[in-house]
């Protein structure tokens, strides 16, 4: 053990946590990361000394340090890449070239994904069931396909009793405390919701199926360790997000609502304030958004928490508002369930606006009990009665779906 830069904190007897914190990321693919991220990586020192996943290129050198603040690095025997999305794996060669370790580990997709991006880097596959030895302790892989990335797998070490969960039960939150019962349980709750939303609700139902499986895996799991964000060391914090990821899968009708909309000359705004005045009106719980102001993966994660959705938007060039498209495309592609929807909008003339919208809400296979509402030019008084009332009456439909 060597004085470094930068060090690494004791996880367990065996395991040390040797990754980066990212304070200042803020896009992540389109995901608005506003409190940063952090790269999980983890060295198990046991007869064979482990590296499991890796970080973000520019953060390598910061891993090995931390490596070296607890052993040679050369002496790393294994490399385990749990996924192979470059925020995980983006060091991997300059990691292999520096130490030339036995052997690296991935599932068979990852295997392949891995020399896709950076070459052979001569990958061992393993398979759901395939455990290797490392010394006081196994390690076992579960294939975890499509949560998130069809490489995705899970690595689980006895001795320990830690469930390596490489994306799965992360979030995005750069911190200097390591563990999730040192942070507020509102905190948590809110980047672990907008991470299922805009990461892994696309793949619900896997979830769900892997959260029944667990079970039947007979694992010990003490402690869960993500690849992102804040690490789950007590029982009650493991059992609190496991059940928080099953209400998330689960996608159950919530009687909450929200209101998105875009705006050229404030028409579509003063109709999106007076639907949610309706929906407010009838005890539902609603949440006003403007796309000027609120970026898609914000109103994802509402859109995942809400029972209700409406989106509006002006015509502009007879399209719907460029904003609106961007986001209802990264909706729709992330594929919410059981939702009741409304579209609205304002033109000056020819009026394709709303109708796009609607056209879209049906493709992601919302229910709109509601015809759309479209205005000209600026709404009136009566047209504004009718959008608050459309509001309650849908309100109203919501409350008793939630039953």
């Amino acid at each position: 053990m060597k004085e470094t830069v930068f060090g690494a904190v004791r996880i367990s007897e065996h395991v040390w946590w040797v990754g980066a914190a990212d304070w200042n990321v803020r896009n992540f693919h389109g995901y608005l990361t506003d409190r940063g991220s952090s790269y999980n990586a983890f060295l198990i020192v046991d007869e064979k000394v482990t590296l499991i996943d890796a970080v973000k290129a520019p953060f390598t050198k910061e891993m090995l340090d931390r490596v070296a603040s607890v052993i040679d690095p050369e002496k790393i025997d294994y490399i385990v890449s749990n996924h192979s999305e470059p925020d995980h794996s983006g060091g991997l060669p300059e990691v292999i070239a520096a130490v030339k370790p036995e052997k690296v580990f991935a599932s068979v997709i990852g295997a392949k994904t891995l020399a896709a991006y950076y070459g052979e880097l001569n990958v061992t596959p393993v398979k759901t069931g395939d455990t290797i030895s490392i010394g006081s302790g196994n390690l076992a892989f579960v294939d975890t396909k499509m949560l998130h990335w069809p490489d995705s797998m899970v690595t689980y070490y006895d001795a320990d009793k830690l469930l390596f969960s490489q994306d799965a039960f992360g979030m995005h939150l750069a911190g200097s405390m390591m563990w999730a019962d040192e942070y507020d349980k509102s905190l948590l709750e809110y980047e672990a919701r907008k991470y299922f939303a805009n990461i892994i609700n696309l793949q619900a139902p896997k979830v769900l199926a892997l959260l029944d499986s667990l079970p039947g895996l007979g694992l010990d799991i003490q402690m869960v360790l993500p690849d992102h964000g804040p690490m789950w060391r007590t029982q009650e914090d493991i059992a609190w997000i496991l059940s928080l990821y099953r209400d998330f899968a689960e996608q159950k009708p919530r009687p909450r609502a929200l209101v998105a909309y875009a705006t050229m000359w404030h028409s579509t705004g003063i109709l999106a304030t007076a639907f949610a005045e309706g929906v407010r009106s009838a005890g539902v719980e609603v949440h006003l958004a403007d796309l000027a102001e609120n970026d898609r993966s914000s109103i994802m994660t509402h859109v995942a928490y809400s029972g209700l959705i409406a989106f509006g938007a002006p015509t502009m060039n007879n399209q719907m508002f460029p904003a609106m498209a961007d986001t209802l495309c990264y909706v729709k592609g992330l594929k919410p369930q059981n939702k009741l929807g409304f579209a609205f909008g304002s033109c000056g003339w020819s009026g394709e606006g709303a109708k796009q919208i609607s056209a879209e809400l049906e493709a992601m296979g919302v229910e709109q009990p509601e015809k759309f509402i479209q205005v000209k030019y600026m709404p009136t008084a009566d047209e504004l009665t009718a959008i608050r009332d459309c509001g309650k009456r849908l309100a109203e439909q919501l409350l008793e779906k939630c039953k």
